[in-house]
């Protein structure tokens, strides 16, 4: 199959992809803005003419654009932005005591007893999880300070999706802007010198309901019952976004192109979903429809792929594209097999539109070029232009944008073709065998439920796994490794461990014997190994 694979990827032309991204490179792409339903009809016209069959469906969602902002430091006026889900300053602007936390972890957040109606100066790009301990603390508002003189747009809500009744107390509370470092230095310099600047924080910005697109381009194999593999990537972008993600965008749409004009040698059928929502909406397009078109995926998709800025000027790094542990053996030889790089592996994070492990899909990449580490001053591997108006047309590698469409045509023209799905369940199963004896405590013996995770693995290490079988224990185990184990919420977009599920374990095992908190986390493990017990058994009732 690895030849066949190769083959079809090398038609990939950059002249082509070129085109389709010198085209939506003409218009910004703001979630739900008329400018966004101008390019993403430009793709639907374009799937239509491979032949796909096309759906624009339009879904209320909660999103959040970013309007003017500025900060003012005893009377001067410094740039600055404000950040999606942020709230709006008052019409005089806010002000408050400015105290400096630095990293903003939770360390720093713990210094001080009493932040009530602060404005926090924070080192770094601004994120949901220091937006969630600024809400925590009942800071007023935060600032700020970028790595370097380029401001980031950012969605700063820990929110998966658009806020549900059981999610929305969870939503950002302060106002948020960021500075360039240089004037965040100052600022820090005068505090620690023990000034006491005047800071006022003025944002603007728009939050509420509105609808949005979500295009769906779908082709059935030959066999139309057959399972299909979800190749999705976003829409909306900040400014043109031209690499993030318009470059993705024409990634999809090539390997569509080329998809299209072999399709009677699919085993599977293939969907295209381009989402709108990433980037004011934490995601809202993706987990609508998750949320929505629920049953269907569970029971008919195979595989998750998703991907995001492509073709990235610089981006030689190759060896890290994140991907699950059934599939991190299949990505090993995609890219070796492709490129002749070895694949270091990498563990999905808790963003992009990963709306799909409650489910229980494997995904396949995200990310997949990245800048070297020499590079990478501003601590983000997809260049310093990511999120600024800087991402244009002239940050894309035309080469690199083929060499990195070549991977996914790759990897799809397999997982369409080949007679049993490339999935490792087995390699899901000996991870979660290891962190449970991470986990052994006296308090809560584990033996019995290891011997039910060994004998899974053993059972899934005989051979290889019809489709529907495969497809059944990654529903069963995907769920634990990548959630905290309800299949049918949606985690918070904060950092997460490997198996969150396992953490009142973990808690349990750090804990002193017969200490009050003890008492309380064998409660708490105990019914955690009970749910895993029952993804295990489900897990071997699919191989039965």
């Amino acid at each position: 199959m690895t030849a066949e694979a190769r083959e079809f990827a090398a038609a990939v032309q950059a002249a082509e992809m070129m085109s389709n991204l010198s085209t939506m490179a003409r218009w910004r792409k703001l979630t739900g803005t008329p400018e966004e339903g101008e390019s993403i009809r430009f793709i639907q016209q374009r799937m239509d003419a491979y032949g796909f069959r096309t759906e624009l469906l339009m879904h209320d969602a909660y999103v959040s654009l970013p309007g003017p902002a500025h900060v003012t430091v005893d009377g001067q006026r410094l740039q600055a932005i404000t950040h999606s889900m942020s709230l709006s300053s008052p019409p005089d602007g806010l002000s408050g005591r400015l105290v400096d936390l630095g990293a903003g972890d939770e360390a720093a957040f713990a210094r001080d007893a009493d932040l009530r109606g602060a404005i926090l100066l924070l080192d770094g790009i601004a994120s949901p999880a220091a937006a969630s301990r600024a809400a925590r603390v009942g800071a007023a508002g935060t600032l700020h300070v970028s790595p370097h003189e380029h401001l980031h747009e950012m969605c700063i809500s820990p929110v998966w999706g658009s806020p549900g009744a059981e999610t929305a107390a969870q939503m950002p509370a302060t106002v948020a802007c960021t500075i360039s470092q240089a004037d965040g230095q100052a600022l820090r310099a005068r505090l620690a010198a023990g000034d006491a600047p005047a800071v006022v924080l003025h944002a603007t910005v728009d939050t509420g309901w509105r609808p949005i697109p979500l295009l769906v381009a779908e082709l059935d194999a030959p066999d139309a019952t057959a399972p299909f593999i979800l190749f999705s990537g976003h829409h909306d972008t900040w400014f043109e976004g031209v690499m993030d993600n318009g470059a993705a965008n024409a990634t999809m749409m090539e390997v569509a192109r080329l998809a299209a004009t072999r399709r009677a040698e699919w085993k599977r059928g293939l969907r295209f979903c381009f989402w709108s929502g990433h980037s004011q909406g934490r995601y809202a397009g993706s987990t609508w429809y998750a949320d929505t078109h629920w049953a269907e995926l569970d029971a008919r998709c195979a595989v998750h792929v998703n991907v995001d800025s492509t073709g990235g000027q610089g981006a030689t790094v190759m060896t890290e594209a994140p991907s699950d542990g059934a599939l991190v053996g299949f990505a090993t030889q995609v890219l070796r097999d492709e490129l002749g790089v070895q694949h270091e592996g990498k563990r999905n994070g808790r963003n992009g539109d990963a709306s799909f492990w409650g489910i229980g899909l494997p995904s396949l990449f995200s990310t997949l070029s990245h800048q070297p580490p020499s590079t990478v001053a501003m601590r983000n591997p997809l260049g310093w232009w990511w999120h600024t108006p800087h991402d244009l047309l002239e940050q894309i590698d035309p080469d690199f944008l083929a060499r990195d469409t070549k991977v996914y045509a790759h990897a799809v023209w397999r997982l369409l073709t080949e007679p049993q799905l490339p999935l490792d369940p087995a390699a899901t199963a000996a991870s979660l065998l290891a962190e449970l004896q991470r986990c052994e405590t006296p308090m809560l013996p584990l033996d019995a439920l290891a011997d039910e995770v060994a004998a899974l693995q053993e059972r899934l290490e005989r051979g290889a796994l019809e489709d529907a079988e495969a497809m059944r224990v990654c529903r069963a185990l995907v769920p634990l490794d990548f959630t905290s184990g309800d299949r049918f919420a949606h985690d918070p977009a904060l950092p997460q461990p490997a198996w969150p599920v396992l953490e009142p374990l973990r808690a349990l095992a750090r804990a002193e014997e017969g200490s009050e908190a003890a008492h309380r986390l064998v409660v708490s493990a105990r019914r955690t190994t009970n749910r895993v017990r029952h993804a295990v058994r489900q897990a071997m009732l699919a191989l039965a």
